[in-house]
């Protein structure tokens, strides 16, 4: 009875993630959906729809942080699962923050190039998700190691990308406010994707450090 009560409380941290990841992932097919079939009279409510999923994001760090304070023993060093329950939340407050940028620059037309990054990220947090499906096998990691990589590798390419939009910016558009505005945001995916990197990170020390 005692390891049965044992083994659903640990699953409980594995849960959380994979839920706090899923926020993420709404949260990026959303910014997708809204850069698509973009209304800059509408950013408003899109920004309010979007912190829904940020908020629910912060929901699941805080309840995460109230099971660390409280648990005895856990699966996985508390510092670890405190560290990683953060950069899973980075990831959702960085979709919303690409679509403040929106906002705060008046952007009223939506690059090709934006939209296609945008994709990119929806596509880093799947990965994102998957790995931390896979994340409670943690000391059997083969799996868990390929998805690792493979999220490295999706960071390699938005940081090609990011170049790529970052010199067709300098090259289509004259006016030097849209310059820096575009600029701006591009900065802003990146750093979007670096987060989700940093979750994988976090991930292969756990793996590192308990195998």
């Amino acid at each position: 009875m005692v390891i049965i009560m044992a083994n659903k409380a640990d699953k409980f941290y594995f849960e959380n993630f994979i839920e706090a990841a899923e926020y993420g992932c709404k949260a990026a097919d959303y910014l997708v959906t809204c850069l698509t079939a973009y209304d800059p009279a509408q950013i408003e409510n899109m920004l309010e729809t979007m912190h829904v999923f940020e908020h629910s994001a912060d929901k699941k760090k805080h309840e995460m942080s109230t099971a660390l304070a409280k648990a005895f023993v856990t699966p996985i060093d508390r510092e670890d699962l405190a560290e990683l329950s953060q950069n899973i939340d980075d990831v959702t407050d960085m979709i919303e923050e690409i679509l403040q940028r929106f906002y705060v620059n008046q952007i009223q037309s939506v690059a090709p190039e934006a939209i296609m990054f945008a994709q990119k990220i929806a596509d880093c947090c799947v990965l994102m998700k998957n790995m931390l499906m896979e994340f409670e096998h943690f000391k059997r990691a083969d799996q868990l190691r390929t998805m690792i990589i493979e999220l490295n590798h999706a960071e390699e390419e938005c940081d090609r990308f990011y170049l790529d939009a970052v010199i067709a910016v300098r090259t289509q558009c004259n006016e030097v406010l849209d310059i820096i505005s575009w600029r701006e945001i591009y900065d802003y995916m990146e750093n979007c994707v670096d987060a989700c990197e940093r979750v994988a990170d976090s991930v292969g020390t756990i793996v590192m450090k308990n195998t």
